[in-house]
């Protein structure tokens, strides 16, 4: 092969990825510079362009989303960090993507008790809150203790519970 037939497939091959780029480019808009921020366990409401047909969440261990009625969409904070969705129309074209990053709520205080942590919500009291990464045994006794005061709100509420 002459420096000459190389270059030449140097440029075609250059140009062929110019043009695979530019292709990807224009299929998928740049996600926008700040992300959409989501409080861990919250939810925000955001607006879809029209034509939806399909949206996919990066990480649904990150952000979950519920589509409503009216072109409005619920994405809740479901762990730590940030992922993606993307709105797209009945033929794959992307009409939208967001970036969404989970934060913790500002109300946490997080105690550490050598390597095990607990966290509290204080508003304005100092009361347990279920987070992720706390420590096992504090994490599974206030998911107890939030599963058996909500059963029996809800038992309360059908007339099975009569308080002592």
């Amino acid at each position: 092969m002459t420096f000459r037939s190389r270059r030449r497939w140097v440029s075609w091959s250059s140009g062929l990825a110019l043009a695979l780029a530019c292709g990807v480019a224009a299929a998928e808009p740049s996600p926008p510079g700040d992300p959409l921020v989501v409080m861990l366990d919250q939810a925000r409401l955001v607006r879809m362009p029209e034509n939806v047909a399909t949206i996919v969440v990066g990480n649904p261990l990150i952000a979950d989303v519920s589509v409503q009625s009216g072109g409005v969409m619920v994405v809740t904070g479901k762990g730590y960090g940030i992922t993606n969705l993307m709105a797209l129309d009945r033929n794959g074209k992307v009409l939208m993507t967001e970036n969404v990053q989970v934060q913790g709520a500002p109300d946490t205080v997080v105690v550490y008790r050598g390597i095990n942590r607990e966290s509290y919500s204080c508003t304005p009291d100092c009361n347990r809150r279920i987070t992720l990464g706390d420590m096992p045994l504090f994490f599974e006794q206030t998911i107890a203790q939030t599963g058996s005061r909500n059963s029996r709100a809800q038992a309360g509420a059908t007339g099975g519970f009569a308080p002592r």
